[in-house]
């Protein structure tokens, strides 16, 4: 067996997955009926949405758990054997099941179907089998294409996991966005790490008013260059009645001299105002601007920094450092 072998295997095992995905996704015609009950339940529910599943089916469902609950729907994975034993008694009438097992015979859920058939509690099945007893004790059920697994032999739970999983991750995305759920909405959710810093809102990570590099529009080139020196952010802000006329970077000071390379010292620094060789139209941020698209607007535009104004009045700076180090990339 060699390296070339080796991706080969991994070529084919791709292919059998995306032959899946194809499959499940000309199957959902069929199954916009069921999608659309299953939605409904869960967005009108009152409780939380119990997930559950054994094996690789239960490994998905704490996924899919987790992929509901960061996405604004209450959401928890119940382990069917912990629920024999007592943890059945979290499971509310308010709430809905989703219940995962490809063949739809596992055993082990049999207490949770009884349990929820006693308290009216809905059920969303995620099977393969139609005819199976989960599937026939569903309120709901969602019956999957019959699909090849990627293993070569078709016997370990490859490409069926895959299609609960994308089904699964689908049914969350639907209800976020018949919800409404907004990119503020991930923040409240996602506070922590890079996901958490992309969220932030501009204010709150923008370097504060009393930092920052600002210049009155009649003062000459060489106060402008003082206070880049003196602030360091490589840009200063030119204002007039303290609003932000325009930008002056340390480039823009290279470049002017470059251009005035023959004036005097004294001409060039002392004689000449800021306004004069100040960029404007320079791109302004607001308070609540996401650090996520603040990032993604430097990086298209190929600044370092962008002024954070109210109006036109600069309260605050964020640069491409003041990102990075908050984790944003």
């Amino acid at each position: 067996m060699t390296r070339n072998d080796d991706i080969g295997y991994v070529r084919a095992a791709l292919a059998t997955d995306l032959i899946g995905l194809q499959t499940l996704e000309g199957s959902l015609d069929g199954m916009s009926a069921a999608i659309d009950a299953a939605l409904d339940l869960i967005i009108a529910m009152e409780g939380r949405l119990i997930v559950t599943g054994l094996g690789k089916s239960g490994h998905i469902g704490t996924k899919l758990a987790a992929t509901f609950a960061s996405t604004g729907t209450p959401a928890y994975f119940l382990h069917p054997a912990e629920a024999s034993h007592g943890d059945l008694g979290m499971v509310q009438p308010e709430d809905v099941i989703l219940a995962l097992s490809w063949s739809g015979e596992t055993r082990e859920l049999s207490d949770v179907i009884g349990y929820a058939k006693r308290h009216g509690v809905p059920i969303i099945s995620l099977t393969g089998n139609g005819d199976s007893t989960l599937a026939q004790a569903a309120t709901v059920a969602l019956v999957l294409p019959s699909v090849r697994e990627a293993c070569p032999h078709n016997l370990a739970p490859t490409t069926t996991t895959l299609l609960q999983l994308a089904l699964g991750d689908a049914l969350a995305i639907a209800i976020l966005q018949r919800k409404g759920f907004t990119e503020e909405s991930f923040h409240g959710f996602h506070p922590g790490g890079s996901l958490g810093a992309q969220l932030k809102h501009v204010e709150e990570i923008m370097h504060p008013a009393d930092s920052l590099p600002l210049v009155d529009s009649n003062a000459s080139v060489i106060a402008a260059i003082s206070e880049l020196s003196a602030k360091g952010f490589g840009i200063a802000g030119i204002i007039e009645d303290g609003e932000l006329r325009g930008v002056i970077t340390d480039g823009d000071i290279r470049r002017y001299l470059e251009r005035n390379a023959g004036a005097t010292m004294r001409g060039a620094l002392h004689d000449t105002k800021a306004g004069e060789i100040m960029t404007t139209g320079s791109v302004t941020l607001t308070r609540s601007t996401i650090a996520g698209e603040a990032q993604a607007i430097l990086q298209d535009r190929r600044i370092q920094a962008a002024f954070v104004v109210e109006g036109e009045r600069p309260v605050g700076l964020v640069t491409m450092l003041r990102l990075l180090n908050r984790g944003t990339a």
